[in-house]
C-alpha cells in the first residue's frame, strides 16, 4: 500500500469515526411520547444520557400531527426521529418531507408486522409511515412487532379479562406476544447505533400462545376465573358498537384480528436478539410481574 492510500484509509477512518461520533450524540426526537410505546423510549433514551426531545399534543413539547404550526419547533435541531404514526395518514408525507429538510437524518418507524401484506386495508397510517420514509433521502428502518403482551393489562382486553369474559374473532391462532418493554429496547437501540440503515425488522416474544392459553394463565396466576371465546367478526363489531365504540373502530379492530386469525404473523422471530443481544421477555414472565400488582384483581 503506498503512503498516499494509507493517508486515505486514515482519513476515511477518521471521517468515519466522527461521523459514528456525532450520530451518537445526535438530539433525538420522540413523537406519541406519552404513548404505550413513546413515554418508554424516552425513558431510556434520558437513562442513557442522549438528548431528547419528547412530543406529543399532551407531552412538554407540544406537538400535533393535525396542527401544522407546531411541527417545526418540534424538528428544530433533531437529527434522529421516532416515528409513531397517527390514526390519519393524510399528514405523514408532509411531515417526512419536512422534517427532511429541518435535517433530521434517521428515522425509526413503529409500525406492525403484517403491514406489507395488509396495506391500506386497515393500518393505512403505518403503511404510509413506511412509505413516506422509504421514498425520502433519509436513512430509515422499520420495526414491525407482533401484538402487545400489555393489551392485556393496559388496553384493549383488560376490561373483558376482568369482566372474565373475552371474545375475538380469532379462534385457535396462535401469537407471539411481544413485551412492549422490549419494543422500546429496540426502538432505543435503532435510534442511537449504527449498521441498522433500510432494515425491516419484525419483532416478536419467544413463543406463539394462543389467546384461550393466554387466557387460562392469566387466570391460574391472578386466582381470577377468566375464559376465551371465538366470536364471528360481525358479532364482534356488535359488541364493541353496543359498548360506545364507533363502528368504524370496531370494524378495524375486527379486520385486525381476522388477519391475526389467518396465521401471517404465528412464527416467532429473532430479530429482538439479534438488534438486543439477548432474547426478549417471555409472556409468562409478564403475566407473573403484572399479578403482583393486582392489574387483574
Amino acid at each position: 500500500m503506498t503512503t498516499a492510500e494509507q493517508t486515505a484509509g486514515r482519513t476515511r477512518e477518521q471521517i468515519a469515526g466522527r461521523t459514528r461520533e456525532q450520530n451518537a450524540a445526535a438530539p433525538v426526537l420522540v413523537l406519541g411520547a406519552t404513548g404505550k410505546t413513546g413515554r418508554r423510549v424516552v425513558a431510556r433514551l434520558r437513562d442513557a444520557g442522549r438528548i431528547v426531545r419528547a412530543a406529543s399534543r399532551s407531552a412538554e413539547t407540544h406537538f400535533d400531527w393535525m396542527d401544522r404550526t407546531t411541527w417545526a419547533s418540534a424538528l428544530d435541531g433533531m437529527r434522529a426521529l421516532g416515528l409513531v404514526a397517527p390514526p390519519d395518514p393524510e399528514p405523514i408525507a408532509d411531515f417526512v418531507a419536512e422534517a427532511e429538510a429541518a435535517g433530521v437524518r434517521r428515522f425509526v418507524v413503529l409500525s406492525g408486522r403484517g403491514v406489507h401484506r395488509y396495506g391500506m386495508a386497515f393500518e393505512p397510517s403505518l403503511a404510509e409511515a413506511e412509505r413516506a420514509v422509504r421514498e425520502a433521502d433519509v436513512d430509515w428502518t422499520l420495526i414491525r412487532p407482533n401484538s402487545f403482551a400489555q393489551n392485556f393489562a393496559e388496553d384493549l382486553y383488560a376490561v373483558p379479562l376482568r369482566a372474565g369474559l373475552l371474545t375475538l374473532p380469532v379462534g385457535a391462532v396462535a401469537e407471539p406476544f411481544i413485551d412492549v418493554e422490549d419494543v422500546a429496547d429496540v426502538m432505543a437501540a435503532l435510534l442511537t447505533e449504527e449498521g441498522h440503515t433500510y432494515r425491516t425488522y419484525e419483532l416478536s416474544g419467544p413463543r406463539a400462545l394462543t389467546f384461550a392459553e393466554v387466557t387460562a394463565e392469566i387466570s391460574a396466576v391472578s386466582g381470577r376465573p377468566m375464559r376465551f371465546e371465538a366470536v364471528t367478526a360481525e358479532r364482534y363489531v356488535a359488541d364493541l358498537t353496543a359498548g360506545g365504540m364507533p363502528e368504524e373502530a370496531a370494524r378495524s379492530l375486527a379486520h385486525g384480528h381476522v388477519f391475526l386469525s389467518e396465521g401471517h404473523n404465528t412464527e416467532p422471530t429473532t430479530d429482538v436478539r439479534y438488534i438486543l443481544g439477548r432474547e426478549p421477555r417471555d409472556f409468562s414472565e409478564y403475566v407473573k410481574s403484572v399479578a403482583a400488582a393486582g392489574i387483574w384483581t
